[in-house]
């Protein structure tokens, strides 16, 4: 009897232990880190700290877990090798998700469509065809997925290409004549168009893509909770109203940003769990 009792309060104590751990966790805040040069996105705010449609969901998002948020701007290029370093616990900055990497992040759901868009001088002729890129010098952000496509695609349209450490440095070099055009997102595109001007917005690549939040391969749990928080988002209409605020845009239905996925992940990636995971919210 003595030895059963013994059991039970060792018990008890492991379960006393195992809630303490859950509740230092949830008052440990979530880092992440975005391109506060990434307007309308991420962008540094007159009077110090960040602001953007991305700013306002990692906000949100910390809410719904009940958790405060650290975000760091830094370069794109330094966001997932600092995920991978456990700098971060996920990327907050818009990722765009794909087979590719895939292999080395661990998605969510998808939250915003992603369209490419060509940014150039108003002056310029429209680009109307990719057969158009011949002999023109394109403008990237460094560790993009614009970057990823420009190297797929030079050789085969005869386009040459500059890597910048931000797109805002890409969106320059089209605005001193260093290259013809900018390739990026398509909300960053014309936000870029719409403040400056001198510039427009011409040929879309159409690509079925998503932006997604980013977390390590071994983290599922931290990516199953943010899935989760997401879903919740989504189905309150705070994504959509933030489209709405940022973008100036009401997303449709069947779009990323208010359909909610029926598992955790983006089907037909790596990652993808099928399992029903239904909305669990506050």
């Amino acid at each position: 009897m003595r030895k059963a009792i013994v059991n039970a309060a060792l018990s008890v104590s492991a379960v006393i232990s195992i809630l303490g751990a859950g509740t230092a966790a949830a008052s440990t805040p979530l880092r992440t880190g975005v391109d506060a040069t990434f307007a309308p996105h991420a962008m540094v705010k007159l009077d110090g700290g960040l602001q953007g449609f991305n700013i306002d969901l990692g906000n949100a998002l910390a809410k719904q877990l009940g958790r405060e948020i650290q975000i760091e701007g830094t370069e794109f290029s330094g966001l997932i090798p600092g995920l991978n370093a456990k700098k971060y616990d996920f990327v907050l900055a818009p990722v765009t998700a794909n087979a590719e990497r895939a292999k080395s992040v661990l998605f969510t759901e998808g939250y915003l469509n992603t369209d490419f868009i060509f940014v150039q001088k108003k002056t310029a002729a429209d680009i109307k065809s990719l057969e158009e890129l011949k002999g023109k010098t394109i403008a990237v952000n460094k560790g993009s997925a614009y970057e990823q496509w420009v190297r797929e695609n030079a050789d085969k349209y005869g386009f040459k290409f500059d890597v910048y450490g931000s797109n805002a440095d890409a969106v320059q070099a089209v605005q001193s004549g260093r290259a013809d055009a900018n390739l990026a997102g398509n909300t960053v595109s014309m936000w870029a168009a719409k403040q400056n001007p001198t510039l427009k917005t011409t040929y879309t690549i159409e690509t079925g893509l998503v932006w997604a939040l980013a977390f390590r391969v071994d983290d599922k749990t931290g990516r199953d909770q943010m899935g989760n928080a997401l879903k919740c988002l989504k189905l309150d209409g705070t994504v959509s109203k933030l489209a709405q605020k940022w973008f100036g845009f009401t997303p449709q239905p069947g779009s990323a940003a208010v359909t909610v996925a029926a598992g955790q992940g983006i089907e037909g990636l790596d990652g993808y769990d099928a399992t029903p995971a239904p909305a669990q919210c506050k």
